[in-house]
């Protein structure tokens, strides 16, 4: 179960699109968790990863490696 507080603004706008498309503010506020989620996700863990790296915690290799290491370099 989640409860949530939203500004008075964004609480009436999505009153008003409830009413108007008759489905529940539930719903809405359901698909814009579902639909904003995977976003915040990949933030996260982008700004995870990029730590790791100046860290130490993580290691890289420049593109020229890379393609040396699998033999496909030009």
């Amino acid at each position: 179960m989640l409860a949530i507080r939203l500004p008075e603004t964004i609480e009436q706008r999505l009153e008003n699109l409830a009413t108007l498309t008759g489905r529940t503010k539930t719903y809405y506020a359901r698909e814009a968790i579902i639909d904003k989620i995977e976003d915040l996700e990949e933030v996260y863990l982008a700004e995870k990863e990029l730590e790791d790296i100046r860290s130490g915690k993580v290691s890289v290799i420049s593109s020229e490696e890379m393609w040396s290491e699998f033999g496909l370099e030009d």
